[in-house]
């Protein structure tokens, strides 16, 4: 009966998992709802954002004009959802979709368009990519492998904080990171030309578009690597596919289509202005990254001389400050950074980790509690976690541990043994393995630490059946240093005459 019931299942979803693409006409099996779709797009569009870099707010007629210039496409696409554009604060040339049509694209894809109808090629190849469920096929992979929908488990993405975040805001980081198949963005293609003709775009920068890409693929900038080449790879059989198209729909096509050349020199013409501070800003972040602070700080300065509009200059100001330990001055910049814009997690996480050094306790949680609202980290856990122990609240401090424990890096390491140090006194069969067998007529075992940690004592509890009559013996052992086998002996032993059975053993009590 239970070897049944997953293939039973398994059968029962392929015969009722089946949809019409809305996009393609095509028959597909189809697990996650469209209620899902929605629920998902919903929930990870904020962390997602946030992951990336949050909103470009220093230009907000910018976010209106590529919102407008995504719905006049949206409008026209099979499938009508509760579509939104943002414009991403981040350099690298980017765009994305979620599910439910939540997509955006970075402020470094906006500097190597050179017109609208290219700026409607790129939105209406995401907007097909949502319309046709491609993010929603991504997930169902997992669906079929596992058997459920694992949206807390799937891993994150490649952002600045990527190996950091945790909990349910993981999902929308690994759809970011996934690369879309031949298929998709095949489709994506055919299918975005035909709305961008019918919003009344010039099909034809879909191929100029496409064309550029795969020239600046060839010089292999890291930034395009890391971007849109990453989940969208552009290649000759696009540029060929999408003239094919254009040339299959020409009988069709009006006379009227649009470029808009000059409507979007003026729509980025600011952005373009201030393109120099954000190269420096750019700089700056490598120099930090590689501990060159002062460097940074030259450039970071430069930046807020030219763009003093720009939180997250005094962002980055503000955390190179940190690092060199003076955190009344990193307070300041987080502090302007946050007038410029209040929903930015780093700069309260910055804020926050800065409160801390400077013993204002309060102040440090509530910073990192909107944080974590805002963009759920290991780095804010696992601090919040120690601001837990430091008031006695073990239980709080053992939960933010537990959230964090599973990032990678040192991060992911602290918050396990900080982790265990609370748990293991609890629970020490957890963290220590232990086997018994007999050996030359003697009752031992092997005791394994599965933990980084040395357990300074522990108890190996032995019991066993001997000629009917049960029989048990606590034996007291330590240290047990990290990653350490060693075999304990129960002190029973056994004559041949004996019926040895039952034989048992577990760790009943441990302590670091």
């Amino acid at each position: 009966m239970h070897r049944l019931a997953l293939p039973v299942l398994m059968i029962s979803w392929l015969l009722t998992g089946c949809a019409v693409n809305p996009v393609t006409g095509k028959n597909e099996l189809s697990f996650v709802t469209e209620a899902q779709e929605l629920s998902i797009g919903r929930e990870q569009y904020l962390p997602s954002q946030q992951s990336q870099g949050g909103l470009y707010q220093v230009d907000p007629e910018l976010n209106h004009y590529v919102n407008d210039v995504g719905m006049r496409i949206a409008i026209v696409s099979d499938r009508q959802l509760p579509y939104e554009f943002v414009v991403i604060n981040n350099s690298v040339p980017n765009a994305w979709a979620l599910p439910g049509g939540k997509i955006a694209v970075n402020r470094g894809l906006l500097l190597k368009l050179g017109n609208e109808a290219e700026l409607a090629a790129v939105l209406s190849h995401e907007i097909v990519h949502a319309a046709a469920r491609h993010g929603a096929k991504l997930m169902q992979r997992g669906v079929i492998l596992q058997g459920a929908i694992t949206a807390t488990t799937i891993g994150v993405s490649d952002s600045d904080y990527g190996n950091y975040i945790v909990g349910g805001a993981q999902l929308g980081g690994q759809l970011l990171k996934q690369r879309y198949g031949r298929t998709a963005e095949l489709e994506s293609d055919y299918y975005g030309i035909q709305y961008m003709a019918k919003a009344g775009y010039d099909p034809m920068a879909a191929i100029s578009l496409q064309q550029t890409f795969v020239e600046l693929s060839a010089v292999e900038d890291s930034n395009w690597l890391a971007g849109l080449f990453s989940s969208h790879p552009p290649s000759k059989e696009r540029v060929d596919k999408n003239r094919a198209t254009v040339a299959a729909l020409s009988p069709q096509l009006r006379t009227d289509f649009e470029l808009g050349v000059d409507r979007y020199r003026k729509q980025i013409a600011y952005l373009k202005q201030k393109q120099a501070a954000y190269n420096a800003f750019d700089q700056a972040n490598t120099l930090a990254a590689n501990n060159e602070l002062d460097s940074a700080l030259g450039l970071v300065n430069k930046a807020i001389h030219e763009e003093p509009a720009e939180p997250r200059f005094y962002g980055l100001k503000a955390d190179i400050y940190f690092e060199k330990k003076q955190y009344r001055l990193a307070n300041a910049y987080y502090d302007q950074a946050l007038k410029l814009d209040p929903e930015y997690f780093e700069y309260y996480l910055g804020r926050g980790l800065s409160m801390s050094k400077l013993g204002q306790y309060d102040a440090a949680k509530r910073d990192l509690q909107y944080s974590n609202k805002l963009l759920p980290t290991a780095i804010a856990m696992n601090a919040l976690g120690q601001l837990s122990l430091a008031a006695d609240d073990s239980r709080s401090a053992k939960n933010y541990f537990q959230n964090a424990m599973n990032a990678r890096g040192e991060i992911g390491a602290r918050a396990r043994d900080a982790f265990t140090r609370l748990d293991l006194p609890d629970n020490p069969a957890r963290y220590i393995s232990a086997k018994a067998y007999l050996i030359d007529d003697a009752l031992v075992a092997t005791v394994s630490n599965r933990t980084s940690l040395t357990i300074a004592r522990f108890d190996v509890t032995f019991a066993v059946t001997v000629n009917g009559d049960n029989i048990q013996r606590t034996v007291s052992l330590g240290p047990l240093r990290a990653g350490q086998r060693l075999q304990a002996a129960s002190g029973f032993r056994f004559s041949d005459d004996d019926l040895v059975e039952n034989l048992r053993v577990g760790i009943t009590g441990a302590k670091l």
